[in-house]
C-alpha cells in the first residue's frame, strides 16, 4: 500500500495538521519538527497526489490566454479551442480568460502583461511577439514566480517556462523539401508570403525554408518576403501583384492571410504548373486543397497546443515536472488525399 499522511504523522510523532502544514509549506512549524516530518516522508517514500489534494481543497486555477486580435482563420480556430477549454473548466478546475491584443504590437502586449502582474493568475499562455521589451517583461514576471507558456510563436532567449508549438525551422525545411520535390527539374522563382518578421515562428520558418532551397534546389530562387500582416486583404494585394511576374513557379505561404492568397490565385486563373505550399488547415485551405489551388498544407493541432499549455501551467503552479514527450506538438502534412 502507498504511504498516507496518517503514516507520516505516526512515524514523525506529530499531528495530521502539522503534516499538512509541512506538505503545503505553511509557517507555524518548528524547524526540528519540520525536519522530523521531512525525514518520515523520505523514509516512507511518500509521493503526494497534488491533483487529489487540490480537488479536496476545491482549488481553481485562474489562467489567462493572450491572443492577437486579427482576421486570421488559424487564430480564430485557436480561440475556439480555448473556448472549448472554458467549457471543460468545471471538470479541470480552471478559470480561463482570453485577452486579445493588436497583432504584431509589442507595446500592447507589454501593457497587458504588466497589468496581469497585479492580478496574479496561476499562469499565462501567450502568442509572443518577439521584441526586447516583451522579453524583458516576461523575464520579470517569471522571476516573480508567474508560470508562462508561449503558444504557437516562441520567445527564445526569455525565461518563459515552455513553448507549446511546432518546430518552426523544421516546418520551413519541410515546406522547402515538398516544394522542391514537387517542382522537380524546373527552374524559376519562389514567392514567399509571411505575416510579419516581428514574430519568431515566421522568421524561423523562413530561415528553414531558405536554407534548404539554397543548399538543395539552387535553380529555384527565393524572392524577397511579402509581409501580409496576416491580413487577407493585404495578402491578396501583395500576391496578386507578385503573380504578374511570369518567372514565379511556386508560392510558400508561411503565415496566415491564406484567404487572400487563395483569392489572388483564383483571380489570376493560375495554371497548375504553379506549386503552392501553405500552413494551417482551415475551412478555406481545406477547400483549396480539394480544388487543387493549394498542393500541400503543413498543420499544427491548435487543440493539442491549448491542452498542452493548460497542463503545463497547472503543473508549474503545483511545482510538478512536465512530461516532455506528452507535450511535443507534431507537424502534420496534408494533401487532398489524406484530409481528416
Amino acid at each position: 500500500m502507498r504511504p498516507t499522511v496518517h503514516d507520516i504523522a505516526a512515524a514523525a510523532g506529530v499531528s495530521l495538521a502539522t503534516v499538512d502544514r509541512v506538505l503545503n509549506q505553511r509557517p507555524g512549524v518548528r524547524h526540528v519538527t519540520r525536519a522530523k516530518v521531512e525525514t518520515a516522508i523520505r523514509e516512507l517514500g511518500y509521493i503526494r497526489d497534488v491533483a487529489a489534494a487540490n480537488l479536496a481543497k476545491g482549488r481553481t486555477y485562474p489562467l489567462v490566454f493572450i491572443l492577437p486580435a486579427s482576421d486570421n482563420s488559424f487564430m480564430h480556430g485557436l480561440n475556439a479551442e480555448i473556448r472549448q477549454a472554458v467549457l471543460r473548466s468545471p471538470a479541470e478546475r480552471t478559470d480561463i480568460r482570453i485577452i486579445e491584443v493588436p497583432a504584431f504590437d509589442p507595446a500592447a502586449l507589454v501593457a497587458v502583461l504588466e497589468g496581469l502582474s497585479r492580478e496574479r493568475p496561476c499562469g499565462i499562455a501567450m502568442v509572443a511577439t518577439d521584441a526586447p521589451e516583451v522579453r524583458a517583461v516576461v523575464d520579470k514576471l517569471v522571476r516573480e514566480r508567474f508560470p508562462i507558456v508561449t503558444l504557437v510563436s516562441d520567445l527564445t532567449g526569455s525565461l518563459r517556462h515552455h513553448y507549446a508549438g511546432v518546430d518552426n525551422i523544421a516546418a520551413g525545411r519541410t515546406a522547402a523539401r515538398l516544394l522542391g520535390r514537387f517542382l522537380g527539374p524546373r527552374k524559376g522563382e519562389i514567392a514567399v508570403l509571411a505575416g510579419s518578421m516581428l514574430v519568431r515562428d515566421h522568421r524561423e520558418r523562413l530561415e528553414g525554408f531558405a536554407s534548404v532551397m539554397a543548399a538543395e534546389f539552387p535553380d529555384l530562387a527565393v524572392l524577397p518576403v511579402l509581409e501580409g500582416r496576416d491580413d487577407p486583404e493585404v495578402a491578396h494585394r501583395l500576391v496578386a501583384d507578385a503573380l504578374g511576374n511570369a518567372g514565379i513557379v511556386g508560392v510558400y505561404s508561411l503565415g496566415a492571410g491564406n484567404r487572400g492568397l487563395i483569392r489572388a490565385l483564383k483571380e489570376k486563373a493560375v495554371d497548375r504548373t504553379l506549386t503552392v505550399i501553405a500552413h494551417e488547415l482551415t475551412a478555406y485551405t481545406r477547400a483549396a486543397l480539394i480544388d487543387n489551388t493549394i498542393d500541400a498544407i503543413l498543420n499544427q493541432d491548435a487543440g493539442h497546443e491549448v491542452r498542452s499549455a493548460i497542463r503545463i501551467l497547472k503543473a508549474k503552479a503545483d511545482g510538478l515536472a512536465v512530461i516532455d514527450a506528452q507535450e511535443r506538438i507534431r507537424l502534420d502534412i496534408f494533401v487532398k488525399d489524406n484530409l481528416p
